[in-house]
């Protein structure tokens, strides 16, 4: 049945791994860095703290109508593996939780956590873009605008988390925000790099 809705086993298993692989990065490395996020999660702190509007809702609503978007362009597998991410990752960050963070230095090292988070991050949601799946809203929204505009899907996770980081300079330092750009810009160019390699398995983003 799923092999009809274009499902394939070595996808759902990078999906899985790749989700994975992310949810151990935010764990060991952005919960310790304090560097604020673009796209969707950037978004809903900015709007906690300009209309205090509970993440918890505008997060659901925000993924939500970026998922939609993902399936109206990117069909019925697309949803399928973006359920699997979503699993993988949730089951693994739970799992991740139970043991003490890897490098607790980072949260004395802003810089080296930018740049390792963005690693983890471009790696993790990039390997799971390049099969067809999204680990979040943000990923769903880079690979509709690219199937409608063939924009390249770095480009535009570049420009819509700098255009979120740049309305977080409403509360947010500007020397915050500097490693948060640097951050967002290494896992943009990660993410296209993903696309772009021959990698065994993963069919390409729709062009």
């Amino acid at each position: 049945m799923f092999s009809k809705w274009g499902i394939r086993a070595p996808n759902c298993l990078m999906v899985a791994l790749s989700s994975a692989f992310l949810a151990f990065g935010l764990y060991n490395v952005h919960s310790l860095s304090g560097v604020t996020e673009g796209g969707v999660l950037g978004m809903t702190l900015l709007l906690e703290q300009l209309f205090s509007i509970s993440p918890s809702v505008s997060g659901f609503v925000l993924n939500g109508l970026c998922y939609l978007a993902g399936w109206r362009m990117l069909g019925r597998s697309f949803l399928i593996y973006s359920a699997l991410s979503t699993l993988s990752f949730s089951a693994a960050y739970g799992i991740f939780e139970q043991f003490e963070p890897l490098w607790p230095q980072l949260a004395q090292m802003p810089l080296a956590a930018a740049v390792l988070g963005a690693l983890f991050v471009g790696l993790g949601a990039g390997v799971c873009v390049r099969c067809g799946g999204a680990t979040g809203g943000d990923d769903a929204l880079a690979m509709s605008i690219h199937a409608a505009s063939g924009v390249g899907v770095e480009k535009i996770y570049l420009l819509s988390d700098l255009i979120v980081l740049a309305l977080s300079l409403s509360y947010i330092p500007l020397g915050r925000i500097g490693y948060s750009v640097l951050t967002v810009v290494i896992s943009g160019q990660v993410i296209g790099l993903v696309q772009r390699l021959p990698l065994p398995g993963p069919r390409r983003l729709p062009s």
